[in-house]
């Protein structure tokens, strides 16, 4: 299965987070999923940080390393997935949860989230 983290859920994960499910923990560790996260994720943990709004002792360029060091892949934002992008619902406004949407929907990606606003998408989740 290929799995699109959600920012919360790959926060969740790197920091041993009790939050994250059981079912989204197993589905991370399991060898045989590929992991993604959006570069849509990236940048709203460094707004969070610049915010003041998370606390990360480090910079992004370090969450990237996490990202490589633990087998995951960095998934761009390319010009279909601003296509998907215009055509959802407008369930939210969130344009960081809006577009992990879309790239799901383009990659055909499962979506590792707790966000009930996500989950009102017709997409694939876990959690």
């Amino acid at each position: 299965m290929d799995l699109l983290l959600d920012t919360h859920g790959f926060i969740w994960f790197f920091n041993g987070d009790k939050q994250l499910s059981i079912k989204a923990k197993k589905s991370i560790e399991d060898p045989k999923n590929r992991k993604f996260v959006s570069i849509a994720s990236i940048w709203e943990v460094a707004i969070k940080i610049n915010l003041k709004k998370l606390v990360f002792d480090g910079n992004t360029s370090e969450i990237a390393e996490l990202i490589d060091q633990n087998g995951f892949q960095l998934l761009p934002i390319i010009i279909e997935h601003t296509v998907v992008y215009e055509s959802l619902k407008l369930i939210h406004r969130d344009p960081f949860d809006r577009i992990i949407v879309a790239q799901a929907l383009a990659e055909n990606l499962t979506i590792i989230t707790i966000d009930e606003n996500i989950r009102k998408y017709n997409i694939k989740t876990i959690w």
